[in-house]
């Protein structure tokens, strides 16, 4: 039997689902120390490089985790790609691909591996689906879900929280105020998540690409694997306070997190300011993959990047005040303190 995903935000609100109410993190946990970040060093951003590099990533977490990328009971396994600052900064496609040829050699089917993305336009010009002149894709038996067509969303799957004052009180009152949160529709609240990810698929990649975000701080990894993967989420926009607080809860969901093998994600271009649209004045490339179970650990790092950046272009840093990692650290996701990790080179 299922059971609705709600928010860890207020008991009201949860479903009578002893199983979801234990698995919800502490807040007074104590936060874990950082996993590692393995790296890989691209010698060009070709395919043949991405898939050299990629298999020794993969065949290393495999060792040292003692996990093998392997058909399990439902013998599929998904890719959750980003697309959504269109051409320029999207996930490489030779990323996508190695990750896939990978797989493949463990024993999937192509037709299994199924990659995710929320806006059709975008996937296409980005090219995740077929070109409208030539029909010609990368991923010849690879189905892409798209989740705005609304057919990946299951009724009982949802994030609700009215208003995210679990974190900060008095910041969340401040930030909401005059905004209504009641509605005569119940469902205007309610967040629903693809379902594919977590209920289809052995295992789910994150595979995301970085950018600043007004509301946000940083577009990466545990936004990618949350508001880029749920319906409604122009609701957490209203104000300030309600985006980090949504994606910290939703990224400590524990059905979400059961399937999530780990974020593998390519430095070949990230935008440090006047994102998530793209502006090649303000991108960088590093010639770097970066694999990691602790999404929160891969955005703390690329936040101290996007802030030395800024800095020597004039600009100010992402404002403190955008709390979205430190959130997701508290509800045990993974761990901000950079000075302790250690980077693992593969190569």
């Amino acid at each position: 039997m299922r059971f609705p995903v709600l928010s860890f935000f207020c008991a009201a609100f949860w479903a009578a689902s002893p199983t979801l109410r234990a698995a919800a993190p502490s807040l007074a946990a104590k936060a874990p120390l950082p996993e590692p970040v393995w790296q890989a060093t691209l010698p060009a951003f070709d395919e043949s490089s991405y898939a050299k590099q990629v298999e020794l990533l993969i065949a290393n977490y495999e060792k040292v985790y003692g996990k093998k990328l392997v058909p399990g009971v439902k013998k599929k396994a998904g890719l959750k790609v980003y697309a959504d600052s269109g051409p320029g900064m999207a996930t490489p496609v030779p990323l996508v691909k190695a990750v896939i040829e990978a797989l493949v050699r463990r024993g999937f089917d192509n037709k299994d591996i199924f990659l995710v993305g929320l806006n059709a336009l975008r996937l296409r010009m980005t090219g995740y689906l077929p070109s409208l002149v030539s029909g010609a894709t990368p991923f010849n038996g690879n189905p892409v879900y798209v989740l705005e067509s609304g057919r990946y969303y299951d009724p009982v799957w949802f994030y609700d929280s009215p208003l995210p004052q679990r974190f900060d009180p008095i910041f969340a009152e401040k930030q909401t105020e005059g905004v209504s949160n009641t509605s005569s529709k119940d469902e205007d609240r309610k967040s629903f998540l693809a379902t594919p990810l977590f209920l289809d698929a052995d295992f789910w990649i994150n595979l995301p690409v970085y950018t600043d975000h007004p509301t946000l701080g940083v577009n990466g990894a545990l936004v990618n694997a949350t508001l880029w993967n749920a319906s409604n989420t122009a609701r957490f926009f209203r104000s300030p306070a309600n985006a980090p607080a949504a994606v910290a809860e939703m990224s400590a969901i524990p059905e979400l997190r059961q399937t999530w093998m780990f974020t593998l994600t390519s430095l070949q271009h990230y935008q440090f300011i006047g994102g998530p649209f793209f502006n090649s004045l303000y991108s960088n490339s590093e010639p770097l993959l970066w694999l990691s179970t602790d999404p929160v650990m891969l955005d703390a790092l690329v936040r101290e990047r996007m802030n030395s950046l800024r800095k020597k272009g004039g600009f100010v840093d992402i404002s403190d005040e955008i709390r979205t990692l430190e959130f997701a650290e508290s509800l045990g996701v993974g761990s901000t303190k950079t000075k302790l990790v250690k980077i693992v080179p593969v190569d």
